[in-house]
């Protein structure tokens, strides 16, 4: 009842401040098993999930109650994306620009997102390609790191997809690159949130580009780009294919359900704040994010050696997943994993798994 309180109090609040709209008022019902995904509940009641609507109804409640931790997704923001391009450089295949979009609005000014955006220059007239956003880890470097310059070259994959015939768009994660903002200044709950804004309107950005299909558009990321790939994922349906390399396993699983990397000002300080970074209470887990996202295509590489995200918490949230895939939809196919002996790595055997998965959704083949 105290959550519900403190929820709907919070909510009340961001309603007046136009973060949410009155019909997201109602708190979400609290679930303490996250394993067992078929099944929701309805006042006192547990119902099975037997089909799309019943799912549709579980798949909301995680979505509200992931928003209890990351803070309210703001309602749609229709601020111009006032695209910049900033520099162009020619290379074999492709045109990279360094560019900055506007993801919204603070205080009456544009919050310009820094970036580099790939585009291929050989399609045939007319032609339109797929694109795939590309997430970058925990690195000072930021975006830089998966456009090619320095960091991990096993981590290049925007250049390496642009080399495939991809549009790839690499954006700066807040504070990260070249992107400083004080996210809690700015009304946000997380810096996880702000990245799920920035990254849904990165979206809207690729759909806007004549170069784009916008109806074949995937993300990618490892680590940190791993988590925030599902994450956009999970509440902008626009996206049609995931790649999440060692990118999280069950929260009971992370150091052994200490919940204390994930609440830092980088993340979601509510953690620790209403959840005392214990997984015990947390009111989402990852085995429920990575269900949210069926039907979609999703390709999971999470090595055996992997020290940050234990591979057995992965397999819990593969196992919690399968049934909604496999039951609800008749889409077990969608959802594929491998899990390689390395450590928190993304070699190139395993990312040549993945673009081949991508391939197969994104380019029908």
């Amino acid at each position: 009842m105290k959550k519900r309180i403190r929820a709907l109090s919070r909510l009340l609040l961001l309603c007046a401040a136009g973060f949410v709209a009155p019909a997201q008022l109602i708190p979400a019902p609290t679930y303490h098993d996250k394993q067992d995904l078929l099944f929701y509940i309805d006042g006192p009641f547990a119902r099975p999930v037997r089909n799309k609507t019943d799912w549709e109804i579980r798949r909301r409640h995680i979505l509200e109650n992931m928003q209890e931790a990351m803070g309210q997704r703001p309602r749609r923001n229709r601020f111009p994306l006032e695209l910049e391009v900033l520099e162009t450089q020619e290379f074999s295949g492709y045109r990279r620009q360094r560019i900055a979009y506007a993801s919204e609005s603070l205080d009456g000014r544009p919050d310009r997102v820094p970036a580099y955006l790939f585009l291929p220059t050989k399609l045939k007239a007319g032609a339109k390609a797929p694109a795939m956003l590309c997430l970058h880890q925990t690195t000072r470097i930021g975006k830089a790191e998966p456009a090619g310059f320095g960091g991990k070259s096993d981590l290049h994959y925007a250049r390496e997809l642009a080399e495939a015939g991809y549009v790839t768009l690499a954006p700066d994660y807040p504070n990260f690159g070249d992107y400083t903002i004080d996210v809690y200044a700015n009304g946000y709950a997380s810096a996880t949130m702000k990245g799920i804004v920035n990254h849904s309107r990165a979206v809207d950005l690729l759909q806007s580009l004549r170069e784009v299909d916008p109806q074949r558009i995937g993300v990618i990321g490892h680590s940190l780009g791993g988590h925030n790939a599902l994450f956009v994922a999970a509440f902008d349906s626009r996206i049609k294919v995931v790649v999440t390399s060692c990118g999280f396993n069950s929260f009971r699983k992370y150091e052994k359900g200490n919940l204390t990397g994930w609440s830092h000002k980088g993340y979601m300080p509510r953690i620790l704040d209403l959840y005392r970074a214990d997984a015990l209470l947390m009111p989402f887990d990852f085995t429920e994010v990575l269900a949210v996202l069926a039907p979609r295509a999703v390709f999971v590489a999470a090595p055996l050696g992997d020290s940050n995200f234990e591979v057995s918490g992965v397999r819990d949230c593969i196992e919690a997943a399968l049934p909604v895939y496999d039951k609800i939809f008749q889409a077990r196919e969608h959802l594929v994993w491998q899990h390689p002996n390395v450590g928190h790595e993304f070699p190139l055997e395993l990312r040549r798994a993945a673009y081949a998965f991508v391939d197969r959704w994104l380019k029908g083949r």
